[in-house]
């Protein structure tokens, strides 16, 4: 009875172990036909030096990728079409440290566009670009060094504002150039040597003070030429009308003379 049992149990324990590694075989294939992340062509991530990267040089991008893994710390962006960064571009990658978007064709940057990054981001190129003016909001609360060398740039006062708002990188000031400026001089020189004697912003509001106070010298002149007109046009009126009471006869003349000097009084 004993030998039976055991030719029975055999084929239902070899049936049961089958039937696992088939179940098996089957999760296996499963997890191997996933399909993988679809990363841009030209796209990848890497980890360097315990770092997790993700690397898009050189990939003909014309547009931020959408896809980018969110615990990457290190983002290559560089040598691509880049054309301007809109709002909320990075917002999905809270632990990002380094981020390269040199070499691109970048000529607009929407404020906003590194919201998120405030608190992590400690290196942000943005050199070899086409930016020619952005506004110091842009960077609001940006605790990186900013790489803003071989740009463009338009040299007033917003510049100004601007350089005097970030933090620049090592050696990059002096990549930052005029390449049109409000004063023809300054084309061609170095940002930081220029403002280091002009103060773009203090020249804007002096023109702006003098354009109101000529505005008010007008209306003002204005106004006074009203009134010296009013008045002698008023005398002329009263000298004409006292020449016509002389010529009437002595009782209406006193009427009308009296009523003609209380009325220019």
């Amino acid at each position: 009875v004993t030998a039976a049992r055991g030719v029975l149990l055999c084929p239902i324990t070899m049936g049961l172990l089958l039937q696992s590694l088939f179940l098996l075989f089957l999760l296996l294939l499963g997890s191997c036909l996933q399909p993988a992340t679809a990363f841009p062509k030209g796209c990848y991530p890497s980890e360097e030096e315990g770092l997790k990267t993700f690397r898009c040089s050189n990939a003909q991008l014309t547009e931020v990728p959408r896809d980018i893994p969110n615990d990457t710390n290190k983002l290559y962006l560089d040598s691509n079409q880049i054309p301007f960064l809109p709002r909320d571009a990075f917002r999905d990658l809270p632990l990002l440290l380094e981020l390269d978007l040199s070499h691109n064709a970048i000529a607009r940057i929407e404020s906003g566009a590194f919201q998120g990054l405030a608190e992590h981001l400690h290196s942000l190129d943005l050199s070899s670009n086409r930016l020619v003016s952005v506004s110091k909001d842009t960077f609001s609360n940006l605790k990186a060094k900013v790489n803003l060398s071989n740009n463009p740039w338009l040299c007033d006062c917003r510049l100004q504002e601007l350089i005097r708002a970030v933090e620049l990188a090592a050696d990059s000031s002096g990549g930052i150039v005029c390449d049109s400026s409000t004063q023809d001089e300054h084309v061609g020189k170095a940002f930081l040597q220029v403002i280091a004697d002009t103060d773009f912003c203090n020249v804007y509001k002096k023109t702006t003070d003098i354009a109101m106070l000529v505005t008010m010298f007008g209306w003002f002149a204005m106004v006074i030429s009203y009134l010296v007109y009013y008045v002698r046009q008023n005398q002329e009126d009263a000298r004409r009308h006292l020449e016509y009471l002389k010529s009437l006869p002595s009782k209406q003349r006193q009427s009308e003379e009296s009523s003609t000097i209380s009325t220019v009084v």
